[in-house]
């Protein structure tokens, strides 16, 4: 831990669009706040702090033409290069805190991009962007991912009451309005899960009905505290 010669806690937040990863980033961030852990948030894209994310957000938004105009491996290096843009920024995060809490990153950037491809061209894009991102850039990698794992309708009625963001003048961007899309997003999620180390999938939702924001942080905080030698006391036996 940070301190003790070794760098902060990586906790990744991923999810389709309107999962929840902003409200249960920030929620885990003021719970570890209150156990007296030290921790930072950090939010990708970086819409108007970087130039990269200053392009995701017009490609998001349109300027750039639609989903399928644009080749995925082009797409991915504007992600990739608002990480890249932000890496000293994440590295002091790393050095000052005992827990960093990421809304979104790498991971996010493979099932957006490997979700546009056929089967067998995907493996090839996801080799490029851990290569670009984690060998080229040097962007560390997650200690622990969490995978918000939420239908597609049920994440469309929630992105329907997102209030309005700085990068897009749309209710839902390009990415969030199609449902075909974010169907796909979540295939490629769900491979990630099984067969990466190190992630969890937290369930936000029933067959019948949607979880609450507490009952959502309650599974998180299970999976979290554990990872944290001094936090492994806060989990009920």
């Amino acid at each position: 831990m940070s301190g003790q010669g070794s760098r902060a806690v990586l906790i990744d937040f991923e999810g389709i669009d309107g999962s929840g990863k902003g409200t249960q980033a920030r929620r885990l961030c003021e719970r570890l706040a209150a156990e007296r852990v030290s921790c930072a948030l950090i939010s990708f894209p970086r819409y108007g702090e970087t130039l990269f994310g200053k392009a995701v957000g017009e490609f998001l938004n349109g300027r750039f033409g639609a989903l399928d105009q644009v080749h995925p491996f082009l797409v991915s290096l504007l992600f990739a290069g608002d990480r890249f843009e932000s890496k000293g920024l994440l590295e002091q995060a790393l050095l000052n805190n005992q827990v960093v809490v990421l809304d979104r990153y790498v991971p996010s950037n493979i099932a957006h991009q490997a979700s546009k491809c056929p089967a067998g061209e995907r493996g090839e894009l996801v080799e490029r962007i851990l290569k670009i991102e984690h060998e080229l850039y040097g962007m560390p990698r997650a200690d622990l991912v969490l995978l918000l794992d939420l239908p597609v309708e049920r994440a469309q009625e929630l992105i329907a009451l997102k209030a309005k963001r700085d990068y897009t003048d749309r209710a839902a961007d390009i990415q969030e309005a199609d449902a075909r899309y974010l169907a796909g997003v979540r295939e490629v999620y769900h491979g990630m899960a099984r067969n990466e180390p190190g992630w969890r999938r937290i369930d936000c939702a029933t067959s019948e009905r949607l979880l609450s924001i507490d009952e959502v942080h309650a599974a998180i905080w299970n999976a979290v505290a554990p990872r944290l030698p001094t936090l492994a006391r806060s989990v009920p036996s």
